[in-house]
């Protein structure tokens, strides 16, 4: 007999529920109403042989979200209520569900139908894992075994009382434990890695690395399939294992735009399996309409969602451009920054663009404007840091982000170049949201000099003389304050265990609600450029800044921008 199986998955879906951008007020491709069409047909074709794994960061990135996880609490958790609409399978755990706290994924893991893993999710009093570690799904006799795993990397972003009670353990030691399990007590036909952590590379510890699902997959035998995600980056490939065996490797990336299609085949004879075949590719469902039955079912949350996300809140006399912020001083950056230092009465502050190229138009500030002022749910910190540690932050954050320039005709940005459609594409080399600058203090950056001699702090900005020895209170958000992006360990030189000594103050409740309560007190906000900072030597710089910034956003300018209700 011959069994054939498809597995659909989708990874970092980050809210796209919808065929339509709450915080952006338009259409989009992707989103699971799309995906709902895929799978309406398959099921039609395989039946209950249609397995639908999600690998996590389901529960943060959209309006749609953060209504239910934070605002209406008390209604039932929209991602729960389309995982069990979508029949999910199995879901694992992200980094940004475990972001949400634990009022809001607890309540989640008991709303949905289906099992959440995280097999090296440990609950410290018990030292079990605290959600499943694997579960088995059974096809006309055919016994598949999916594993769930999470990025460990969970303290260097998060704040602890997010994750109380728990334990992130590194990814192949775990793999490798409970894959002897599984072999010797379930007798598996087909083993599922479904992981929520990137190919390679990101926060590499002593301990563990962030990336790891490649290393699984060569280094663990036993997978016939691995899924993941995390990293926002596609993939398809197939990974030779240390018996050398292949194993099917898929990533599809993000936003639910493209979904792993995976096809396995089994052959049975006497009852047992005498060969198995797995193949897989990474689908585009963007062109694909929504789902009718999907959308019409989900109606009354939409409209509640657009009566949320349209309210407005007060106005702003000019517009902001998260573009700016890579080039120098920018409203959009200084604003967030003045209102940081306003809050907290800190005498400087740290903050990074948080969207690539978001823009909050002049006119009336809507709700939904400010998941581009503000994209996640982070805490705003106070940390105490030297002046010496302030520089070296500063540092690494524009190692990141520029590079040493030795003519006038050299790039200021680091970028990548792509070919797409016969045209090079040019995009940051490195994470956007790490780009920190500073305010409350002036300094100069100098692309000539290499990292580690390229900040200048000339003076506080109140005209305080600024020293290399004082200790300062520095506003920052809870992901950079908790060892985010690794600016304060890799740059300041603080041990991540020491970071919690360091934090001063924590706002009880996310950012964004605060730079939303003080738009609302102001009533009318005039964002402007702080011009405390600068790159220098500027015969070199100005038209360096010109070049590069044509390169990654192209001649096109954004004229006329209003704010429409949905």
């Amino acid at each position: 007999m011959k069994v054939e199986l498809r597995v659909i998955h989708t990874s970092d879906v980050h809210g796209t529920f919808f065929p339509f951008d709450f915080i952006n007020r338009r259409s989009i491709t992707g989103s699971l109403a799309r995906v709902a069409t895929y799978i309406d047909v398959l099921r039609c074709e395989y039946d209950d042989n249609l397995i639908y794994l999600d690998g996590g960061d389901i529960l943060q990135g959209q309006p749609t979200c953060y209504y239910t996880n934070y605002v209406k609490p008390d209604k039932p958790n929209l991602a729960a209520k389309i995982a069990n609409y979508l029949k999910f399978d199995v879901e694992t755990f992200g980094n940004h569900d475990i972001e949400t706290g634990h009022k809001v994924f607890d309540k989640w893991m008991k709303e949905l139908n289906c099992p959440v893993l995280g097999a090296n999710i440990i609950n410290t009093k018990t030292g079990k894992p605290y959600a499943k570690p694997y579960t088995i799904i059974e096809r006309q006799g055919v016994r598949i075994a999916v594993l769930g795993l999470l990025t460990p990397a969970i303290p260097h972003w998060l704040n602890p009382s997010l994750w109380s009670g728990m334990r992130f353990d590194e990814m192949v030691s775990t793999a490798q434990h409970w894959m002897d399990i599984i072999r010797k007590k379930e007798s598996p036909d087909i083993v599922i890695g479904l992981f929520h952590s990137g190919r390679e590379g990101g926060i590499r510890t002593e301990k563990y690395n962030e990336n790891a699902s490649l290393r699984v997959a060569k280094e663990v035998p036993g997978f016939d399939l691995i899924l993941f995600g995390h990293d926002h980056v596609r993939y398809k490939g197939r990974i030779k294992n240390v018996e050398g065996k292949h194993v099917m490797c898929l990533d599809p990336s993000c936003n639910a735009l493209t979904i792993s299609d995976a096809r396995i085949t089994v052959d049975i004879k006497d009852g047992k399996v005498v060969n198995k075949h797995v193949s897989g590719d990474i689908v585009n469902i963007g062109d694909l309409p929504e789902s009718l039955e999907f959308m019409e079912y989900f109606q009354k949350d939409i409209d509640e969602i657009k009566r949320y996300v349209n309210r407005p809140l007060g106005k702003s006399d000019a517009p902001m451009h998260t573009r700016d912020s890579y080039f120098g001083n920018s409203a959009f950056s200084d604003f967030i920054h003045q209102l940081q230092l306003d809050i907290t009465h800190a005498d400087i502050s740290f903050n990074a663009p948080l969207t690539y190229d978001a823009v909050i138009p002049r006119g009336t500030i809507y709700m939904c404007d400010m998941f581009n002022l503000y994209r996640y749910e982070n805490q705003l910190y106070v940390v105490r840091l030297t002046g010496d540690e302030v520089r070296r932050h500063l540092e690494l954050s524009y190692d990141r982000w520029i590079c040493t320039m030795s003519s006038p005709d050299d790039h200021i940005m680091k970028m990548d170049e792509e070919i797409f459609f016969n045209a090079p594409h040019y995009s940051f080399t490195n994470l956007a949201f790490n780009f920190d600058t500073a305010m409350g203090i002036d300094y100069e950056v100098d692309v000539r000099r290499p990292y580690g001699e390229r900040i200048r702090i000339l003076r506080m900005s109140d005209g305080r003389e600024f020293s290399l020895t004082k200790t300062y209170r520095v506003a920052m958000n809870s992901y950079r304050g908790n060892g985010g992006g690794e600016l304060l360990t890799h740059g300041a030189g603080i041990p991540q265990e020491q970071l919690k000594d360091r934090i001063e103050w924590q706002s009880e409740l996310d950012q964004r609600h605060y730079l939303t309560r003080e738009i609302e007190r102001r009533g009318t906000i005039s964002p402007r450029p702080a011009h405390n900072w600068r790159f220098v030597p500027e015969e070199w710089t100005v038209p360096a800044v010109e070049r590069d910034r044509q390169l990654l956003f192209g001649k096109a300018v954004i004229q006329g921008l209003t704010n429409k209700h949905m």
